[in-house]
């Protein structure tokens, strides 16, 4: 059986290595941090077959030029001269037509729904440390405008076979009874899903190790060895290592490890901000997209985590502030009930979410060369689409027809 090396440990790589780990491959996952924080960590553990909307869609264009205009807006793209970022935008720009989004949702519904249905799977082999609730997920709106634009794609849900509920202001505030609310209405996506990241990749690294997978924590990939068209060896700043079979699974840095092999991709970081309460009297019950102010809300326990924002400004962990307070903003305009403060600057969490173009991760072989696989680029949808992206990459290296069309997810599709 041939081994395999995994770059990249984010929930992406993990979950490969889970599916792969299954079939009997020897794996060797090689991770520049330590398994401790990352974009797989401070997101908001939606499992969200609700999200079959790509990023790139009709007005998000229009509405992001509006929004650089705020420095506590939720979209802001820093202008730079950098041709990778403008070749980006173009291709997103040209993905976000009717067209365009009637094309791709019914691929991005076919991946998440596998991924829900392998979720329910995935809890029950590692045990539910992670607090995974399948209550659903509310799409709250504050604007009459905004519900009637829920309710009309809650209508193209249910084309897609998910069941929903179209919720009235008091039918919301129903379901919250400890907290007051002030929205105008919300869809219920009931098949969503919710848990706790952080606790889900811990409960995946410590299933791994004891499956025998071997772990590279804080190790730099610098380069690659080849012999034709076949990748040898990782060259990274501890040693390096031999593999069989490569796969790259490295969020927001494969555009930068993926030209290392004269591989040249298009993807842009999003950053994404967070904070997670610690103990939240009277906390709310659901968690909650806040359409209207483009954030969410989590809640396990009495825990509460607030975030949002995607901020496209290259590979950076600069806080900005201001982002955090327009997600806490939103929060209390939606909550008004809700008892929380405004985050000191240094516990603010901020991560990395891999965005393409067209809002469709990578899931493909590398044309240049016959063992390397890349899987990435799932923006905000990482633990949503894990488990099937973890399963498909398993289809391909054992070279097996997967259950739904992967030609989507191709590397050339730019």
């Amino acid at each position: 059986m041939k081994d395999i090396t995994i770059v990249g440990g984010g929930i992406i790589g993990l979950c490969s290595a889970y599916y792969l780990n299954r079939e009997g491959y020897k794996i060797n996952i090689i991770e520049r941090g330590d398994l401790s924080n990352g974009c797989s960590f401070g997101n908001m553990g939606y499992i969200s077959p609700s999200h079959f909307v790509p990023l790139a869609s009709p007005g998000i264009i229009s509405q992001g030029l509006k929004w650089m205009l705020s420095p506590t807006s939720p979209f802001y793209i820093k202008p730079r001269l950098n041709l990778d970022l403008m070749q980006w935008g173009y291709h997103f720009w040209k993905s976000s037509t009717t067209a365009m989004v009637q094309k791709n949702s019914p691929h991005l519904n076919d991946i998440l729904q596998m991924s829900r249905g392998l979720m329910n799977d995935l809890t029950a082999d590692l045990g539910n440390t992670f607090e995974m609730e399948g209550k659903g997920c509310l799409m709250m709106c504050k604007q009459q405008k905004t519900l009637d634009h829920e309710f009309h794609l809650a209508d193209e849900a249910e084309k897609f076979g998910l069941n929903v509920e179209r919720l009235t202001r008091d039918a919301v505030q129903k379901l919250e009874p400890d907290i007051e609310l002030d929205v105008a209405g919300a869809v219920l996506f009931k098949e969503d899903a919710h848990l706790n990241p952080g606790k889900l990749m811990s409960a995946l690294k410590t299933y791994l190790e004891k499956s025998g997978v071997q772990f590279q924590l804080n190790t730099t990939v610098t380069g690659f060895e080849k012999i034709n068209n076949s990748i040898t060896s990782v060259i990274t700043d501890k040693g390096t290592f031999h593999c069989s079979e490569l796969i790259l699974a490295t969020g927001s840095w494969l555009p930068v490890v993926a030209k290392m092999m004269d591989i040249r991709l298009l993807l842009q970081p999003g950053k994404g901000y967070s904070y997670t309460y610690k103990h939240v009297e009277n906390n709310v019950k659901y968690p909650a997209i806040l359409v209207d102010g483009r954030c969410a809300i989590t809640p396990w326990g009495q825990q509460l985590r607030i975030g949002g924002t995607m901020e496209i400004s290259g590979i950076n962990n600069k806080i900005l502030v201001k982002r955090m307070q327009g997600v806490y903003d939103s929060a209390k305009r939606f909550y008004p009930g809700l008892k929380i403060e405004f985050p000191s600057a240094d516990k603010i969490w901020s991560g990395l979410r891999p965005v393409t173009p067209d809002g469709l991760p990578y899931i493909d072989r590398a044309e240049k060369y016959n063992n390397v696989l890349i899987a990435g680029g799932h923006a905000m949808l990482g633990i949503s689409e894990a488990t099937g992206t973890g399963r498909l990459v398993t289809d391909i290296i054992q070279h097996k027809t997967s259950d739904i069309d992967v030609s989507a997810f191709r590397l050339n599709r730019f």
